[in-house]
């Protein structure tokens, strides 16, 4: 469901505002929490022609992760979804649209961005991360591994962080745990017990597994 207007970051002070974006002429909407710092993320989500939409439950759960350690966060339609103009162009026009909001987070003077896409947003991820250099680190959420192609994805020591569901039957852990040798052997795999692709009632857990990923520190 569309929401329009102004919406929280649930458990967080910080508040969402809509945005705009060029990517090749077209216009991309987005929400942003601004936050505090040089931090922030670019958040993709699953996809277009299945319901993917910014505002699905996983994509939400990634930004509260980072606006709960003060990131900024920006998570966006794909072009033809929403009010973004375009079409849904095969994963080809959507690298252009990441480059874009990446580079839209480059000029808000953030210089410490992540990247993090869940399902078809992290197979968009993974065939651009090459030409993102304003990207330190990516996430990937349930890549889809048994549902679309993972053979050019390789020797990429900026992915960190896998999340994937034990009853995934579209980004199975087994397959992805073949797989993650190739694409970076340092990287952490966490599956989420009695999660399916869409992680409902589990979404606590993303927001757990990345809160803890990116502030590691004990706490008092």
């Amino acid at each position: 469901m569309m929401v329009q207007g102004e919406g929280e970051c649930k458990d967080s002070d910080m508040k969402e505002k809509q945005v705009s974006f060029a990517s090749q002429g077209l216009t991309i909407e987005g929400l942003m929490c601004e936050g505090d710092g040089r931090k922030g993320v670019v958040a993709t989500h699953p996809h277009p022609l299945y319901g993917g939409a910014m505002h699905n439950n996983v994509v939400e759960a990634v930004v509260r992760a980072y606006a709960e350690k003060g990131h900024a966060t920006l998570r966006f339609n794909f072009r033809g979804v929403g009010r973004s103009q375009g079409s849904h162009n095969q994963g080809v026009g959507e690298q252009e649209d990441v480059q874009a909001a990446v580079g839209y987070l480059a000029q808000m003077g953030k210089t410490e961005i992540d990247l993090s896409g869940y399902s078809f947003g992290a197979w968009v991820n993974a065939r651009c991360i090459e030409n993102l250099s304003h990207v330190q680190r990516m996430i990937m959420i349930s890549p889809p591994v048994n549902f679309m192609d993972f053979s050019f994805f390789r020797n990429c020591p900026r992915l960190r962080l896998v999340i994937a569901g034990s009853q995934d039957d579209i980004a199975q852990p087994p397959a992805i745990k073949q797989m993650l040798p190739e694409w970076n052997p340092k990287a952490s795999l966490h599956v989420i017990p009695g999660a399916d692709h869409f992680y409902w009632g589990k979404t606590s857990e993303i927001e757990r597994i990345i809160g803890e990923w990116i502030d590691p520190k004990p706490r008092a």
